[in-house]
């Protein structure tokens, strides 16, 4: 049974970035840095979005020669509607949470 798919903060930056170009294929490494998002947030995220149809993932060949393949992934028809209906910006996620001061 997979999880209600949710719309916190990160699921929402993730997903901004995914409907710049929905058919792109997107590379963990190029999402934590244009996204700010942790591995810790980051892969959990993207296994939720896949298991709940929203992100289709392959392995692909790297183009560099001696390198492991990469996990690729893209957003399936549901998860462009999904995405769309979050209707959020790309924006980099805040890595810290503002503390307000009391004196």
């Amino acid at each position: 049974m997979t999880r209600p798919a949710n719309a916190s903060n990160q699921t929402r930056v993730l997903l901004a970035h995914f409907a710049d170009q929905p058919q792109a294929w997107r590379y963990g490494y190029e999402l934590s840095k244009s996204t700010g998002l942790g591995s810790g947030t980051l892969y959990p995220t993207l296994a939720r979005l896949s298991e709940q149809g929203l992100l289709e993932s392959e392995w692909r060949p790297s183009l560099q020669p001696g390198r492991p393949p990469r996990h690729a992934y893209r957003l399936t028809s549901a998860g462009i509607e999904f995405a769309r209906s979050q209707s959020v910006k790309p924006v980099r996620a805040s890595k810290s949470r503002s503390r307000q001061v009391t004196a």
